[in-house]
């Protein structure tokens, strides 16, 4: 046969695969969203993923909205439109960068988590020991850090957002001079609620994208403790690269709903 279709097969195999993989264990998981409620692992992964992510995203956010207020103002004052700062900072930390680097920020660090803590559960028979018990895996350790992902990642947004035009006022107004009414008021004049809702909504999705990759990751750990570190790489690897190709085309599936 043809090297070339040879090489194509079988790359297209081992990328179908994990796919498939992902799939059935986000379909699994949703399945397993019934009572009886695992409420204390629940409230244990919403402290690892919300309480102890906080610094971690304000830091982010912080530094990030002052960056981007500076590097606009320096540009925008060629033109004499520093007072249109203001806007840039909230719109772009609103739609792209305040989503986006919190969730890259987080598959950094619950992703890792994630994959980590269920692949040494894997290695050590763990995962199979909850069998014997008769207690699904899916549903003990999947659906709570589903549940905190999907419920805390935009809590964490709003707080990069937040932070981010906080700072970037801060420099702006108090560092470059910029007229502090005006540049509220461009950026509460032309910014709306879907720019804020637009963001929550990719946070959302991001969340789902960080547990399900991080626990498949872990459900699939091979070879001890080496395997454990190819499983936490593999999973923030993956998680970062499937956010940035879901930014890209949720960007156009806003467009075409024109809420964009």
């Amino acid at each position: 046969m043809n090297p070339i279709i040879d090489f194509l097969s079988y790359n297209l195999r081992r990328m179908a695969i994990p796919v498939g993989g992902v799939g059935l264990l986000f379909i699994n998981t949703i399945k397993s969203f019934r009572p009886p409620w695992e409420r204390e692992n629940i409230v244990n992964q919403m402290v690892q993923v919300g309480v102890m992510s906080l610094p971690v995203v304000m830091i982010t956010g912080l530094f990030t909205g002052m960056v981007l207020a500076a590097q606009t103002y320096y540009q925008f004052h060629k033109l004499t439109v520093e007072t249109a700062v203001g806007l840039v900072v909230g719109l772009s930390m609103t739609r792209e960068l305040g989503p986006v680097l919190a969730g890259l920020m987080l598959a950094g660090r619950i992703g890792a988590a994630f994959a980590s803590e269920i692949g040494t559960m894997t290695v050590t028979e763990q995962v199979d020991a909850l069998h014997t018990l008769a207690t699904d895996p899916v549903k003990y350790l999947v659906v709570p850090r589903l549940i905190a992902c999907a419920a805390l990642v935009p809590i964490l947004t709003i707080i990069t957002v937040f932070i981010g035009i906080a700072g970037g006022y801060v420099v702006g107004v108090k560092m470059f001079g910029i007229n502090g009414t005006y540049y509220l008021r461009n950026m509460s004049e032309y910014m709306c609620p879907w720019d804020i809702m637009g963001g929550l909504v990719k946070a959302f999705i991001f969340g789902i994208v960080i547990a399900i990759i991080g626990c498949y990751k872990g459900f699939n750990t091979e070879g001890g403790a080496e395997g454990v570190g190819r499983a936490t790489t593999g999973a923030v690897v993956t998680s970062c690269i499937l956010i940035l190709i879901l930014d890209f085309f949720i960007v156009f599936i806003y467009k075409g709903l024109g809420v964009g």
